[in-house]
């Protein structure tokens, strides 16, 4: 965690589950942005000059190096963030090494040239393709809490689509921001391509904007990025915002119920719940709603919390002392109104950290803050349904949609269920861990934001498309529809669409004369002589 320090130049980071100064954190200015970005903007053309073959050689070493140091950067990630090194190194560093090696495999399918197949034997040479050219320099804002796989992908997919990047980390991270600084710095890329910020969220949007940025990858509230997405309008500066969930379960009659309850405990309160994409509301049949709750309170009873010094604890600290205020505050709030907290585990006592327990809700309605708001700490909501329609229906009562899951032993059901949640993710069986597989694209509907990121489609995102169209008939001097325009070239031309498409056989016959009337006029540049029609005077 990190505390801003606006009247100096660094940022003091404490750790979040015992209070300690890990280190300070140098703060920029928005000229340092706009620096950054020049700065880029200079060897990002090289850059991008390169072979895709070649970036990915430059960019590969990344993976060992993750792999050798994979140990220090799970604790630095544990210190900084207050998750577990077990949390640490399994949602922040394999996924990162898992990225760096399938985008550099996968990187020259995902970047070549598309052809794209005529429409109509009548335009068969023009030949069409789309190329992928990128951005230029991309702009990353990255959040606190996966303050090393979220920003790490994204890096590196910008830089592979040979864009030039300036990555401003989460304020509350910044020693997880500087270990990714420290990462790119072992790479053989141009001095320049990439850049490191820390400032303020509060000013990072508009330094970003201010500076000219290309792209800009947001991830954050929805609050935040509707300014993001107000301020760019004025450049029409293109954005990717992934601005949170409040992300839905559904447990059929016929679930796993352990598997359910197991998963659900992962899934919604790893990382102290502070995840986006994590369970927060379950909707369960109610003909297995009390064992599955039964189910899933023993297993939240037994989570064991504290500091993590010997990988024997389950969750870790909160990241913030403001977000644990704010799950409270939810929390109160829900049982004033009658929610029922049914189980909980043991928060450690005697310690400064930021800890809160593991809490199961029951008897909550959608009339509840708790229900309708991303909580984003280690709470569970549990709702009983009539059936799955119902169920379906709370689901997708919400503003947000970036994940979802659905529990059934039946594959086709259960992907029949998920075809109708609102949502951009939605895994069978499983919840939240989709965000690890680089492969898969992640992003939300609604409020959720807007674009994608990971996967082929996420490498999209990092790139503009621009269709080249070539004419393959160098003996032709020019197309049908050239000048000089005279009642014949009208009728043959309108004989066109009788020959493509004409009702009969007879239609498309008749209609061939007129069209192939056209064909000579193709092989003579000359317009020869054309009445000039009357020139109207001046204000006629």
């Amino acid at each position: 965690m990190t505390t801003n320090q606006d009247v100096l130049e660094a940022t003091v980071c404490i750790s979040p589950a015992t209070g300690e100064v890990l280190g300070d954190s140098q703060l920029n200015s928005g000229e340092d942005v706009r620096k950054a970005v020049e700065a880029g903007r200079a060897v990002q053309p090289g850059w991008a000059a390169l072979t895709v073959k070649e970036r990915v050689k430059r960019i590969k070493p990344l993976r060992a190096y993750l792999v050798d140091h994979a140990d220090e950067l799970a604790q630095l990630i544990s210190q900084d963030n207050g998750k577990t090194r077990t949390d640490a190194l399994v949602t922040e560093v394999l996924p990162a090494t898992m990225a760096v090696d399938y985008y550099c495999r996968n990187a020259k399918s995902f970047l070549k040239d598309r052809r794209l197949m005529p429409a109509s034997l009548l335009m068969a040479n023009k030949a069409s393709k789309i190329v992928r050219v990128p951005y230029g320099v991309v702009g990353i804002i990255s959040p606190w809490n996966y303050p090393f796989s979220i920003p790490f992908s994204e890096v590196i997919m910008a830089l592979l689509a040979g864009n030039a990047v300036v990555l401003k980390a989460a304020s509350e991270t910044q020693m997880v921001g500087r270990a990714i600084e420290r990462c790119m710095s072992v790479l053989d890329i141009p001095a320049g391509l990439f850049h490191y910020i820390n400032m303020p969220g509060r000013l990072a949007g508009k330094a970003f904007l201010d500076a000219g940025i290309n792209k800009l990858f947001f991830t954050g509230s929805v609050m935040v990025g509707q300014e993001l997405m107000a301020a760019a309008a004025h450049t029409l500066t293109p954005l990717v915002l992934e601005l949170g969930g409040n992300d839905p379960m559904l447990v059929c009659p016929d679930a796993d119920l352990r598997r359910a309850a197991a998963g659900a405990v992962w899934a919604g309160l790893q990382n102290c719940g502070q995840s986006c994409g994590g369970v927060e509301r379950i909707y369960v049949h109610r003909s297995v709603y009390q064992p599955f709750l039964n189910a899933l309170a023993a297993r939240v009873q037994r989570l064991r919390m504290g500091i993590d010094l010997d990988h024997e604890v389950d969750l870790g600290a909160m990241t913030t002392a403001r977000q644990a205020r704010e799950v409270k505050r939810q929390v109160v709030a829900a049982t004033k109104a009658g929610a029922v907290i049914y189980a909980r585990s043991q928060a450690p006592a005697g310690t400064k950290g930021n800890f809160l327990p593991a809490m199961v809700l029951t008897k909550v309605d959608h009339s509840m803050e708790i229900m309708r708001l991303e909580t984003f700490g280690p709470v569970l909501c549990v709702m009983a349904v009539e059936d799955m329609d119902q169920g379906v229906g709370l689901a997708n009562d919400s503003n947000l949609g970036l994940t979802a899951s659905v529990w059934t032993k039946k594959a086709k059901e259960g992907e029949r269920l998920a075809r109708r949640l609102k949502a951009g993710v939605v895994m069978i069986n499983d919840h939240l861990m989709s965000h690890g597989l680089p492969e898969t694209p992640w992003g939300g509907f609604k409020h959720s934001g807007i674009g994608r990121t990971h996967g082929a489609i996420g490498m999209a995102e990092m790139t503009q498309s621009q269709c080249l169209v070539h004419d393959h008939m160098p003996l032709v001097k020019r197309d049908l529809w050239w000048y000089p325009h005279t009642p014949a070239v009208y009728r043959g031309l309108r004989a066109i669409l009788d020959l493509l498409y004409g009702r009969t056989i007879k239609i498309r016959f008749k209609a061939l004369g007129s069209v192939l009337w056209l064909v000579p006029r193709m092989f003579f540049s000359d317009m020869g002589k054309v009445k000039s029609a009357p020139i109207a005077p001046d204000g006629e």
